[in-house]
């Protein structure tokens, strides 16, 4: 079975990844279960960005664990139970985990291991990692804990990183919880007709071409309410500078500056900052394992959408 390693390349702080920071081993395994083991087979593991701060010796959160030199590397995944010696699991039973090494075949500790319905998502056991997983709990919550969305308020939300696993379930959400217009930002023409013509969005911007200060002006000429923030960077500047009186901002993630040694978050530029604080516009860290209380409920919500088909997934 392979292994996925981190290799004793140096990356550092300031950096893109390479394959050179990782190498794949073959390696056999022992066939022992031990009691309360389950031996399981990877059927799938979500690559997020994240991952990147796990690169670092200090990853700049506290419930993040850097990723060790010469150790598997670990991450959201689901598989299924080959053997087991776990009194509330069997063989043939799908399982999830946060920390799922990345490894075709593992032994786990069964009661680390989540139990997974297939039928809440129609069959499609991957989306226990997307729409109806983290990333999907983080869109919902997100939107619900710091979005302030109200039926009927006419609000306007824009999507950064729009095309993204979180950002796409994020603008349809804003949406089924009562925005009024939804506006995406991602990098290609061909995402951007997907969130129009396949998620619901009312309009996308493609930030590689054009001017998006004067897209966006156009496409939110009530200035925009409600920020879903996957990037920051010069996007989300251009985004906060039409923001409105008493608006929020949904700090979700800053993938344009997980390559820097900067801080989460990241501080906004003087004149950035200036408008942040005169218009009151909210901008708080956001973390969605601060509101596992709502995890299960949350889940239900989204398997919901997914089943009457107001969430789409790709």
């Amino acid at each position: 079975f392979i292994y996925l390693f981190n290799s004793n390349v140096t990356l550092g702080k300031n950096g893109v990844p390479v394959a050179e920071n990782f190498r794949l081993e073959q390696s056999t395994m022992a066939d022992t279960v031990q009691a309360g083991q389950v031996r399981v087979r990877t059927l799938y593991l979500s690559v997020d960005p994240y991952m990147r701060c796990r690169m670092n010796e200090d990853t700049g959160s506290d419930y993040l664990r850097p990723w060790q030199l010469a150790e598997v590397a670990d991450g959201g995944g689901i598989g299924v139970v080959e053997e087991s010696r776990h009194d509330n699991l069997a063989k043939g039973d799908f399982v999830t985990s946060f920390t799922w090494p990345w490894q075709t075949v593992a032994v786990l500790d069964g009661s680390l291991l989540q139990k997974l319905v297939p039928e809440l998502v129609n069959g499609r056991l991957s989306y226990f990692l997307g729409a109806a997983g983290i990333t999907g709990l983080t869109a919902l919550l997100g939107i619900r804990e710091k979005g302030h969305v109200a039926a009927g308020a006419n609000q306007t939300m824009v999507v950064s990183g729009a095309a993204g696993a979180c950002g796409s379930v994020a603008g349809q959400i804003g949406r089924l919880e009562g925005c009024s217009r939804v506006v995406g930002i991602a990098g290609t023409d061909e995402k951007c007709s997907i969130l129009v013509q396949e998620m619901g969005f009312d309009a996308a911007i493609n930030y590689k071409k054009g001017d998006v200060a004067k897209q966006l002006r156009e496409l939110c000429p009530g200035g925009v309410d409600v920020y879903f923030d996957n990037v920051g960077g010069d996007i989300s500047d251009t985004v906060i500078s039409q923001m409105n009186q008493n608006s929020h901002i949904i700090l979700c993630g800053q993938i344009s500056q997980y390559n820097k040694d900067v801080p989460y978050p990241p501080p906004l530029p003087p004149d950035i900052e200036k408008i942040q604080k005169e218009r009151n516009i909210t901008r708080e860290r956001f973390l969605v394992l601060n509101y596992m209380d709502k995890q299960e409920a949350s889940v239900l919500q989204l398997c919901q959408w997914i089943q009457e088909g107001k969430l789409k997934v790709r």
